[in-house]
């Protein structure tokens, strides 16, 4: 019997190249995103002869969103054997200058969407004894984030939640990992308007491809944090001994528009 894996974000990134890896190994995939036709697309291109697909249009920026999708769930009797919180976006700019409907519907989906679904199937997998999470972070999560204070925030607090349930779900059959990537070539940039930052123009960036291949490796590894590439690691590992004064006039730098 093929397991089961619900992908938030499913319709472009990480999280379409996270659906094709979970297809090619032989998953039912519950694919979950707002753009219904996007999602309609990726389900002709990973279904198979012996895998179910089922799609769900949700905006998960919004109150009760998690609760949308558990209840779709429960309705078409579906059990979650792999939970993948992938959806999120970022804001670029002062924060005082910013639009506040748009923080806030980043930190429902950054934050309170992600907390609540974990909580709503993961009760079920410690019973089962069996069952996996991947919470998309960030590299931000190691950083403060001059430009995109929000956004850094709540990928922090992605890392320091899933790190603490990893602790708690010792010995319980269910593990969770926290994909850190750094820049990744994908449609988030242009989302949050900075695809001009220093860092982003020009460069050579992983293809989104790489890096949900890495995080899948990582979650059947059942790694509690998951941080794509050698200099990406270097950066998470060396801010524990810079001075943080430091580290964030190093993020402003390299966050302003040249």
């Amino acid at each position: 019997m093929l397991k089961t894996v619900l992908i938030t974000g499913a319709s472009s990134g990480i999280g379409l190249e996270l659906a094709k890896i979970f297809a090619d190994n032989h998953f039912n995939l519950i694919l979950v995103a707002r753009n219904l036709s996007k999602l309609q697309e990726l389900e002709k291109i990973c279904k198979t002869a012996k895998n179910q697909i089922h799609v769900f249009s949700c905006d998960l920026s919004k109150p009760n969103s998690a609760t949308e999708v558990f209840n779709f769930c429960s309705s078409n009797n579906l059990q979650v054997d792999y939970l993948i919180n992938n959806a999120g976006f970022g804001d670029y700019g002062f924060f005082h200058e910013s639009n506040w409907n748009k923080q806030a519907e980043m930190l429902q989906l950054n934050i309170v969407t992600l907390t609540h679904l974990t909580r709503l199937f993961l009760p079920e997998m410690v019973n089962r004894k069996h069952g996996k999470i991947m919470n998309v972070a960030s590299l931000a999560a190691f950083l403060p984030g001059p430009l995109m204070s929000v956004y850094y925030a709540s990928k922090a607090y992605v890392l320091s939640f899933s790190e603490a349930l990893s602790n708690e779900l010792n010995n319980t059959g269910v593990s969770i990992t926290t994909l850190c990537p750094g820049p990744t070539e994908s449609g988030f940039w242009n989302a949050a308007e900075m695809n001009e930052i220093s860092v982003i123009k020009g460069a050579k960036l992983p293809s989104s491809k790489d890096v949900a291949l890495y995080g899948f490796k990582e979650l059947e590894k059942e790694n509690a944090i998951a941080i794509h590439g050698f200099m990406n690691k270097l950066m998470a590992f060396s801010v524990r001994f810079t001075p943080r004064f430091l580290v964030r006039n190093i993020v402003r730098m390299i966050q302003d528009k040249k």
